[in-house]
């Protein structure tokens, strides 16, 4: 961060007891701590959990996980529950954490979690959102996703630690 999100003017370093070298305005006599967007990422598996749903959005090739930002307000789980129902008319149940990463084009902290679909049917996914979607087996999920993204490194984490186990 260089600049104040008040006032716009360059902030310089200054040490902050128990907290080292903080960004701090002189024109506002503020510390400005840095902040990044927040939004989460799910691993949706099918009822039986022996398939995962990816999406395609926005007229791109690449397969990638529903996802979305959190509203001002909104949970985590809040906004995974309006996500699923917003993008594919799917409610979820059994909602667990997986991990988080960072998304530096958009200075975005991604937390992904996995949770069952209520059904697999994809009848009412959203037609202005959504170009397509598809549950996949997790072999072949991990193929048809977006190589070196952040959607593929949750999918991988996911079956490497939790596959076997079942909610």
């Amino acid at each position: 961060m260089k600049y104040c999100m008040k006032c716009g003017n360059e902030l310089q370093k200054r040490s902050l007891k128990h907290e080292g070298s903080i960004p701090y305005c002189e024109e506002c006599c503020e510390y400005q701590f840095p902040y990044a967007n927040t939004a989460v990422s799910l691993i949706l598996l099918s009822p039986k959990q022996d398939q995962v749903l990816l999406i395609q959005q926005y007229q791109k090739k690449d397969y990638i996980l529903v996802a979305g930002y959190v509203n001002q307000t909104e949970s985590l789980e809040e906004a995974l529950q309006r996500e699923c129902l917003e993008e594919i008319g799917r409610e979820i149940t059994s909602i667990r954490y997986l991990k988080s990463a960072y998304y530096e084009p958009s200075n975005t902290l991604m937390c992904c979690f996995t949770a069952v679909a209520d059904s697999v049917s994809l009848a009412n996914i959203s037609a202005w959102e959504i170009d397509a979607a598809k549950w996949f087996p997790f072999d072949e999920a991990l193929r048809m996703i977006k190589p070196n993204s952040l959607a593929k490194l949750f999918l991988m984490s996911y079956i490497e630690k939790y596959k076997k186990l079942s909610f």
